[in-house]
């Protein structure tokens, strides 16, 4: 069976999260994109807990579970932020955990309930407690349980970010490090970014969305794909065992579309590469403070090979812009635009799902349906022939074509005009 799993999101019980975050939108939108297995999020969340027992059914003994319309797959899936000191240096790391069962569920929040307040945010702060330990306690709680180092070149918050990361997997998890297989690239990386680092060889490469809301501009927009049985198990092996049989590709976004790719200050509008951060010893030339490292940068202090290098039995991976992106460009619009639903949602009743419009349809039968210069553009994105002007500091980067970068005018938000 072919699997499209983004298996790390948040709940509306989440900072920073819409309220339209919830099982019920995630099944719909997920159904528009193409994915049929999603991270049901913050399952540490007493509040949400609730809310995905009372939705979400077994499905036999798979380890996953459905909602009412039965055509999306959830996986109980939560991110967890330990906050500790180590080695003289605060650290701040976030790791996505996934569990088979309601039952290891609870095992593991009434363990990290003694760590932090679960109930005061979908991903919650853990004190006293660093990574080594936790990843020691949730697999003495269960073996099933699997914890993914998130996003982990993110400067702020991450295994090996610019900000409170370590230099390396074995000191951030120690002996526990055997526990881990698998590593989360982030927006801001892709796969072959990661290949730079030989000490990442036996760790299977995942991409997911992180996304803070339903719309399939943000659902999806970096996930895996599989094709073996829909069973919780089965999904993990594939990942531990990097068969690509099984694991067939990861889809990512340009990582230059990514808000920490680049080195930055972004109240200057400052956007530097390494080589010219380096050049202003990585402060901002224009008011003096600290600019904000970005992943690049930091993938070339740790990286021990040069670019291009692809390591024996490498996962794959396409790379994809959302497809509400390539249509805000070429109406110079918002991504959140009425414009661009309305241009998406044809598309995406004439071929079933915005994955298979991005990655199957083919030329002509897109012409039939949207002016030829979209067309072009989802060809050239399938192709990754795209080229995108490097996000920094907290800032996403931007389409660049024929040399002009996109300008977006302000816009509705996206539920203020789609069908409730």
């Amino acid at each position: 069976m072919k699997i499209f799993a983004d298996l790390h999101l948040h709940s509306h019980y989440s900072r920073a999260t819409s309220n339209k975050m919830n099982i019920e939108n995630l099944e719909r939108y997920a159904k528009i994109k193409g994915i049929n297995l999603l991270g049901t999020g913050d399952f540490t969340h007493p509040s949400w807990l609730d809310e995905l027992k009372r939705s979400l059914i077994e499905v036999g003994n798979t380890g996953l579970f459905q909602f009412k319309d039965k055509s999306i797959y959830f996986m109980l899936q939560a991110e967890v932020s330990n906050i500790y000191n180590q080695d003289e240096k605060t650290r701040k790391i976030h790791n996505v955990i996934l569990a088979p069962s309601f039952e290891i569920v609870e095992q593991i929040n009434d363990f990290l309930k003694n760590y932090g307040k679960l109930a005061s945010d979908g991903r919650p702060i853990l004190t006293n407690i660093n990574c080594a330990e936790l990843v020691e306690s949730l697999i003495n709680i269960s073996r099933d349980t699997v914890i993914i180092p998130a996003h982990i070149w993110t400067p702020w918050f991450s295994l090996f970010g610019s900000k409170s990361g370590f230099d390396s997997i074995e000191g951030c998890f120690k002996d526990k490090t055997k526990h881990v297989f698998a590593l989360e690239t982030g927006l801001s990386s892709d796969p072959a970014m990661n290949w730079r680092l030989s000490s990442l060889d036996n760790f299977a490469l995942v991409s997911n969305s992180d996304s803070h809301s339903p719309w399939p501009n943000r659902l999806g927009r970096e996930l895996n794909v599989f094709d073996i049985e829909m069973k919780y198990k089965d999904i993990i092996n594939a990942i531990k065992n990097k068969n690509p049989k099984e694991f067939l590709y990861t889809v990512e976004v340009d990582p230059s579309y990514g808000k920490y790719h680049w080195d930055g200050h972004r109240n200057c509008n400052v956007c530097l590469n390494p080589k010219e951060s380096r050049k202003y010893h990585d402060i901002c030339p224009v008011c003096g403070n600290p600019l904000t490292i970005g992943v690049e940068h930091r993938v070339e202090e740790l990286a021990d090979r040069k670019e291009g290098f692809v390591p024996k039995n490498a996962i794959v991976f396409k790379t994809l812009l959302p497809l509400s992106e390539l249509i805000a460009h070429i109406y110079n619009t918002q991504p959140f635009s009425k414009k661009v639903w309305t241009e998406s949602t044809k598309l995406i009743k004439s071929f079933d799902s915005e994955l298979n419009v991005l990655l199957n349809a083919n030329r002509e039968n897109l012409k039939l349906l949207v002016n030829e210069r979209l067309v072009d553009l989802i060809i050239k994105n399938r192709e990754g022939k795209l080229k995108v002007q490097p996000g920094y500091d907290g800032v996403y980067g931007k389409l660049i074509l024929d040399g002009k970068i996109s300008i977006k005018q302000p816009q509705k938000r996206i539920d203020s005009y789609i069908n409730k």
